[in-house]
């Protein structure tokens, strides 16, 4: 897995158990999880629909409070208490930003771009007067590719296209200098040659800036081409099924939901389809006396 930091992870999640109540009982959304992101790092969280991924990235952006299990943000918890300390607990919202899967449903459809990302710089502080603000929204706009700036501030939701918005609710995230961005199959909802610029951008975004990631998608083809220097943990049902270096697991996937997701990843030729699939039965013909299973990280 990737290195960490010598002082630690930036964010620690500690055998995360989420249950939600319901008419038919109890349904454990997330059981037992325990995930490590260093101070940089990407790691894609990957499952398909109701494996429990966006709610462990709610639990990881302090967004929902666990059922059991603590949350760590620089070696801190962070939601233990019934009364987290303010200050504490502002810092860590400021660090860890959270860009939701729709960029229409997540902006405010009657307020601009201008006010979009001038209200959290005013809000924090961050700048003193409209000059400065006009100025800092104009470089996040160029940071996420919408330029000429001045083009985009007066514009609202409606008046942009699907990828446009995300980039905006991109640099929303942005304002506030985070140290992580929590992003929620933010590109799903576009088309493949607009998920590839996004993607291509916030790689940008983490090189320039240091930011790290963690990166939620059902694609286990989104999770190669973003996180191929990072971790991926492959969630089922609640659990993480298969943690570890992401070219790795996707390279050589020894649990069989993993070789499911990898299998159902369309492939342009045919051939090479056929000849990965005659691999990977091999792999698993040779591995049929009993190779260790791939799984989360110790507690």
């Amino acid at each position: 897995m990737a290195d960490e930091a010598t002082s630690g992870p930036l964010l620690e999640l500690d055998r995360i158990t989420q249950v939600f109540s319901t008419r038919r009982g109890e349904v454990r959304a997330v059981d037992d999880v325990t995930l490590r992101l260093g101070v940089g790092e990407v790691m894609c969280l990957v499952g398909q629909s109701g494996s429990g991924k966006s709610t462990t990235a709610k639990i990881a952006s302090g967004l929902l409070r666990p059922s059991e299990g603590v949350v760590r943000f620089e070696g801190e918890d962070i939601l233990g208490q019934r009364r987290p300390d303010k200050s504490r607990f502002k810092r860590f919202r400021r660090a860890v930003q959270y860009v939701h899967q729709d960029p229409y449903a997540s902006l405010n459809p009657i307020q601009d771009v201008y006010s979009t990302l001038s209200a959290p710089l005013r809000r924090h502080g961050l700048v003193k007067n409209r000059s400065q603000a006009r100025e800092r929204v104009a470089e996040l706009l160029a940071q996420v590719g919408l330029t000429p700036p001045e083009t985009f501030m007066p514009k609202f939701p409606h008046q942009m296209s699907g990828g446009q918005r995300q980039r905006v609710a991109v640099a929303r995230a942005l304002t506030l200098e985070p140290r992580l961005i929590i992003a929620d199959e933010a590109t799903s909802m576009l088309d493949v040659s607009i998920r590839i610029g996004l993607l291509g951008m916030l790689t940008k975004l983490r090189t320039e800036l240091g930011v790290g990631f963690m990166f939620i998608t059902h694609d286990l083809a989104m999770a190669k081409y973003f996180g191929a220097e990072g971790d991926i943990a492959v969630m089922h049902e609640g659990k993480i099924v298969e943690y570890g270096p992401t070219l790795r697991v996707i390279g050589d996937p020894q649990d069989a939901y993993t070789q499911a997701l990898l299998e159902a990843v369309p492939e342009a030729d045919p051939d090479l389809a056929r000849r990965k699939r005659a691999a990977r039965t091999a792999a698993k013909a040779a591995n049929a006396d009993g190779a260790p299973a791939s799984g989360a990280p110790a507690a």
